[in-house]
């Protein structure tokens, strides 16, 4: 285990993913100190139902990302329907109409690897619930770089691929049941990331 301080959270979900988020997202105050970028599946004339429901009840503030802003604390970025969410090597985040991976756009691997190559062993990639394999490139990026992964214990996911896959792609870090990684996370920061 790395003793680095974790700057930046990537979540990645699919099917479950809005009442994943919600576990995940609910119990984190408001003046939590690392900003967190999700990638969830969605069509590409989807809503931002999902940023409302959120931003509704959670203590963090929950946004679509938009191109070229610097993710600040206390806030969830959510990529928006049909982009792709990158991270520059600056820290400020992208928006990409590039080709879809794993059928999708937004796609978690995009957003993993870029996070990978900006924040090397200062960052925590969390794998959701989901039915494909998505992620599993991005979270072998994340090792390879020396960040942190983390995966929903697959019996507690809606839909269990999405997490065993990336189990079997990697030695996760941590594998957390879906309603205690919110939790983790805050003690986790308490504790200094031990």
């Amino acid at each position: 285990m790395n003793n680095n301080i974790i700057k930046l959270i990537v979540i990645g979900t699919s099917q479950g993913g809005l009442q994943a988020l919600k576990k995940v997202l609910m119990p984190l105050p408001c003046d939590f100190p690392i900003p967190i970028l999700v990638v969830r599946h969605q069509g590409a004339k989807a809503n931002n139902y999902i940023v409302k429901v959120l931003d509704k009840e959670c203590h963090l503030d929950i946004n679509l990302a938009h191109d070229g802003e610097k993710p600040r604390q206390g806030s969830v970025y959510m990529a928006p329907p049909n982009k792709h969410l990158l991270i520059s090597t600056n820290g400020n985040m992208q928006l990409s109409s590039g080709r879809k991976v794993n059928f999708s756009r937004p796609a978690i691997d995009p957003l993993f690897q870029s996070a990978a190559e900006a924040l090397s062993s200062s960052l925590l990639a969390i794998v959701l619930t989901g039915a494909n394999n998505d992620g599993v490139e991005g979270v072998k990026a994340v090792k390879k770089k020396g960040g942190r992964v983390m995966i929903q214990d697959p019996e507690s996911a809606e839909a269990d691929t999405m997490p065993k896959a990336a189990m079997a792609a990697v030695e996760a870090d941590y594998v957390v049941w879906g309603d205690q990684i919110g939790p983790f996370l805050w003690q986790q920061q308490m504790d200094g990331w031990p």
